[in-house]
């Protein structure tokens, strides 16, 4: 049965708010330590190389515990994770800020505090977007999913002028508003599980492994867990596919953007030009984001999903005939504008099918397929620069986004995924496959 758009309104749903301030505020955390590490590494340093180990050795941290942290969240009730993660960020936030305060930012220093808190985001951040299924109803995940888009999507044009001024006052205030926003993380993920709890609700099947006793999740293999999500998500033609083209296109689209940044560098424009490109390209993101919502419920998330990548295939080509960096905004503008209504789709698809027993794990599996060909973006920039040229190079990129368009185009089982309200009773019919895990 369809049902209607509007059944189910996000905004009364107090559970919902609750966690969305909470992944908020961890969100914005990540975003300010982000954005101040590399200079921070540069700063201290002096050195592109010690400032590229830094960054390297964070995302090698992520991608690994990404893996534990999947089988974290579906072993454990992820509420109490996302309270327990918040509370390491205040922690790790905190010493930050203290080692700013008194001059004690090394290189040495600098590495070990990216790579315990690219561990603490690995370990527990699957938990919280895992958590979303027990809180929003099946009809309303794709509206969820495009809230959340927006969400990202404003964090992205605000955090890098937020950042800059935070830093440019000192390291040490980029620090305290981190604690403070993993502060109102823990707060409300401390409420939420309240809630939850007032209400009688489980907030995964992991309760049910706590009810039985500890020693049923201690017997298990956590090794096995991960190669248990792996093969479920590619024994499921909705899912398994869908997944192999969005790294293909995330590594071709991402690959692109990079080439640019590098082009206009080298071309001499200066940094501000570089930072309102990204900041205009944000804001395209944002507007999408706004009309998402008005999408998901109304077309297809085959449809939504194979014209965003065509569009996104046919931006990434056209912006190697132009150099002008306000040209360059309006290409990629309008390739990235359905962008977040694709992601909304397919990532509210996604909840959707997931068994939730198996969710956590799924989401890391997926995480690591798509984190895992980001590293190769700055190489295929950096070298086919030097052997290729910048056409040469984004027209490689953008081969690579066309590629994914064909095989979205081709496959059958994403062509099918159909409307928002439709999602649960398209995915009911892989329930064997899900079940047998």
């Amino acid at each position: 049965m369809t049902i209607a758009p509007t059944s189910h309104r996000l905004s009364r749903n107090t559970r919902y708010v609750t966690w969305l301030i909470s992944d908020t505020g961890k969100g914005l955390a990540a975003a300010l330590f982000g954005f101040a590490i590399p200079l921070l590494a540069l700063i201290v340093t002096n050195d592109p190389a010690q400032a590229g180990i830094i960054a390297g050795a964070g995302m090698a941290a992520r991608l690994v515990t990404t893996l534990a942290g999947g089988v974290l969240a579906d072993r454990h009730r992820r509420i109490a994770l996302m309270l327990l993660g918040s509370l390491i960020g205040v922690v790790l936030s905190a010493a930050f800020t203290i080692l700013a305060l008194g001059g004690a930012l090394t290189f040495t220093v600098l590495l070990v505090l990216d790579v315990l808190l690219a561990t603490r985001s690995g370990l527990f951040d699957v938990a919280g977007e895992s958590a979303i299924k027990e809180i929003v109803p099946d009809e309303a995940m794709g509206r969820a999913q495009a809230a959340n888009q927006a969400r990202d999507a404003a964090m992205q044009l605000a955090g890098g002028p937020l950042g800059g001024l935070l830093l440019g006052v000192g390291g040490w205030l980029v620090g305290l508003v981190m604690t403070g926003c993993h502060l109102v993380a823990a707060a409300t993920a401390w409420m939420l599980g309240r809630e939850t709890r007032r209400a009688g609700i489980h907030d995964s099947e992991a309760d049910a492994d706590a009810d039985r006793g500890e020693d049923a999740v201690a017997a298990r293999n956590a090794w096995a867990e991960i190669r248990e999500a792996f093969t479920w998500l590619f024994s499921r033609p909705d899912l398994g596919g869908v997944l192999v083209i969005i790294t293909i296109v995330n590594l071709g689209f991402n690959a692109a953007m990079t080439t640019v940044v590098y082009s206009l560098q080298q071309a001499g424009h200066p940094e501000m030009v570089i930072g309102v490109l990204s900041a205009a390209i944000g804001a395209v993101m944002l507007v999408g984001a706004i009309i998402a919502p008005l999408l998901v419920p109304r077309v297809g998330a085959g449809t939504l999903t194979i014209i965003g990548l065509i569009g996104i295939a046919a931006g990434a080509g056209a912006v190697s005939m132009v150099t002008d960096p306000w040209a360059i905004a309006v290409v990629l503008g309008a390739a990235v504008l359905l962008l977040p209504a694709l992601n909304a789709s397919m990532m509210g698809y996604f909840m959707v099918a997931t068994p939730t027993q198996l969710l956590g794990r799924a989401n890391s599996a997926a995480g690591i397929l798509g984190m895992g060909a980001l590293p190769l973006a700055p190489l295929i920039a950096g070298f086919g620069l030097a052997w290729l040229g910048r056409e040469g190079t984004i027209l490689v990129s953008a081969e690579l986004c066309l590629i994914a368009a064909a095989l979205a185009v081709g496959n059958r089982a994403l062509r099918a995924l159909p409307v928002e309200s439709r999602w649960a009773e398209h995915a009911s019919q892989y329930e064997t496959t899900g079940r047998d895990t």
